[in-house]
């Protein structure tokens, strides 16, 4: 993370003339150069505006740099910034700034933040109802007293990272259903593993408790299970979640055996710390195809892929292989540039779920509350529940998430904590019975709520959950514009677009953090909370944020950045520095004078101690 200083310049040209290598506005004594002050752009600018001053041809004497040069300076920074944001998001842009209004951080003083009571800072208009605030009040208590339930909390993102440069996958196995003694029903279990677990270590032991539920995710309906003569393949996914919070993907392809008359499916699954859907079905479809000429040609083909690296995004590994009648074949696998939606499926979303129907669940999740979905497909429950966790970024899900929850293991929708769990219909029956607390029941084959808590449509605030709804209700109109730049072709997918959608939500709600992370003589950097909260001029965002930010998604998101020794990167980040250039001069010199005085007030206190 960058403190504010070093993330734009308030005033470019002048810094340019100061630095020691610069020679272009250096020419003349001081008193030359103090006679000539230099007119202030309208605007911050970026490194990379910083880059594309250096290369104008700017005159040699500062006398000669006149309003009328800099104003053209200006207007071809703003340009190249308009370029720079491709023209999907512009559109979903302009939404939010019809419905948000101009204003968005307003100025501060050290007296404001320290003097403004609870109740003064989320009191409503004279026309609102206290019941709003009473509700509001509520769910603040409600995710304080969550947040004390479970205190830990992992960011996948750096859990990604860390396992980053280690192997593509940990274990393949084929998962098979065996008869009962004594019974007509069955129970999943290993047929076959690979690589073998045979040293005795802490670590072995660990992975042979996690083998022994991986049947139950493979076949969460076995006993619903009977010999058929006729399965189309299924793929889906499940994620075991560690003691220590550390997650493993599973990723399944439930197939039919070759053979004649009725007979039972089988999974083939692979374990993986990594959560790339469609690299892992790409290897699926070629196991599917090898077992359909033999099983034998399985292991061999396995073999080979885990003595394969990890590829890093935009990059693709080959994959040598030998297949008998076809000879030596190469398999290449790819991850895309941008990895945060490569195992994830939108049109899943809108084919199951209205856009207002999303929205509640949406913001359910952001208030980490239970949320289960029902559904009669595996692949259903787990497209759905990727997607959904997806529409949190840049934040990450930091509770119980498991997309398919074997019927054997329903009893954990009774747990008190935050959880998100797909459940087949064959388990509503049984959902139903159980005493769940305080819950949001999802019917995915309806489009219905099967239980709700009522207050869903108040929890996001109003104008910015009409914006995103409106965004996304013209989701097909805003794709099928015209582009004319390679980086509209990235976003003018379904993809690409839902995924900017909620971005600009959190933009809208969250931009603004990167102003209010403070740093010490010591370089320790310290979020700046209530500072930030007030800053917002809207009420009702300021209301949504007392809530959110008690959750641990947000403490997630914020230790992370506290934490970095360098600035995040990603597309959020990407929007966030381009939301900040757009904010007025006047806001961004309101909030400027306020960071400076607290930045003193920290001095003072640091002395004092």
């Amino acid at each position: 993370m960058w403190s504010p200083q070093d993330r734009k310049y308030s005033n470019p040209p002048t810094q340019l003339s100061l630095k020691p290598g610069s020679q272009t506005l250096r020419s003349g004594n001081w008193s030359e150069r103090k006679s000539h002050r230099l007119p202030r752009l309208p605007k911050r600018h970026s490194h990379d505006d910083m880059l594309l001053l250096a290369q104008l041809s700017l005159p040699s004497s500062p006398s000669s740099l006149n309003e009328d040069s800099l104003s053209t300076t200006s207007e071809l920074l703003s340009s190249r910034r308009a370029r720079r944001i491709p023209k999907l998001v512009q559109r979903i842009n302009s939404i939010y700034n019809a419905k948000r209004g101009k204003k968005r951080l307003k100025k501060l003083s050290m007296s404001s933040i320290e003097t403004a009571s609870l109740r003064d800072e989320n009191s409503e208009s004279e026309s609102d109802s206290d019941d709003r605030f009473k509700a509001h009040t509520q769910r603040l208590v409600h995710i304080q007293s969550m947040l004390k339930r479970a205190p830990s909390y992992r960011t996948l993102e750096l859990e990604l990272l860390e396992w980053q440069e280690r192997e593509l996958f940990e274990y393949f196995v084929v998962v098979s259903l065996k008869k009962k003694p004594s019974r007509n029903t069955y129970l999943p279990e290993v047929s076959y593993q690979f690589p073998k677990l045979d040293r005795p270590t802490k670590q072995m032991r660990e992975a042979e408790e996690r083998l022994k539920a991986i049947p139950q995710f493979c076949f969460p309906d076995a006993k619903d299970w009977m010999p058929v003569s006729e399965y189309t393949s299924e793929t889906f996914s499940f994620m075991l979640t560690g003691e220590d919070g550390s997650r493993r993907f599973g990723y399944c392809r439930r197939l039919l055996p070759s053979g004649k008359g009725p007979r039972l499916p089988e999974v083939y699954c692979v374990i993986s710390r990594l959560g790339c859907f469609g690299l892992f079905s790409k290897v699926l479809d070629e196991v599917e195809r090898r077992r359909g000429i033999s099983a034998a040609l399985v292991y061999p083909f396995m073999r080979s892929l885990m003595e394969s690296p990890f590829p890093a995004p935009g990059k693709t590994i080959k994959v040598k292989t030998f297949l008998p009648g076809a000879g030596n074949e190469v398999l290449e696998l790819r991850r895309p540039m941008d990895s945060r939606l490569e195992h994830v499926d939108f049109e899943c979303l809108f084919t199951c779920l209205s856009v207002r129907q999303l929205t509640r669940i949406f913001a359910s999740l952001l208030l980490e509350r239970r949320v289960i979905f029902v559904a009669d497909k595996l692949s259903t429950l787990s497209s759905c529940s990727h997607a959904v966790v997806a529409l949190l970024y840049p934040f990450s899900w930091q509770h119980t998430f498991i997309p398919v929850l074997p019927a054997s293991m329903i009893d954990i929708v009774c747990c008190p904590t935050p959880f998100l769990v797909g459940l087949l219909s064959s388990s509503l029956p049984k959902l139903k019975e159980l005493p769940v607390e305080e819950a949001l029941m999802v019917n995915l084959g309806s489009d219905r709520f099967i239980r709700q808590m009522d207050d869903e449509d108040t929890l996001l605030p109003r104008k910015l959950q009409a914006a995103l709804e409106q965004a996304l209700e013209r989701k097909n109109e805003l794709i099928s514009q015209d582009s004319d730049s390679d980086s509209d072709d990235e976003c003018n997918t379904l993809n690409g677009l839902v995924s900017e959608v909620f971005i600009r939500f959190f933009v809208e709600t969250v931009g603004h953090y990167s102003l209010f992370l403070t740093q010490s003589e010591k370089g320790e950097r310290a979020f700046q909370r209530e500072a930030f909260r007030k800053s917002v001029a809207s009420k009702s965002i300021r209301r949504f944020l007392e809530v959110f930010m008690e959750s641990q998604m947000f403490a997630g998101f914020i230790q992370d950045r506290e934490l970095r020794k360098c600035r995040a990167k990603g597309l959020f980040e990407q929007r966030v520095e381009q939301y900040l250039e757009e904010l007025p001069d006047t806001e961004q010199s309101g909030m400027n004078k306020f960071l400076r005085g607290l930045g003193n007030k920290m001095k003072f206190l640091h002395k004092k101690n």
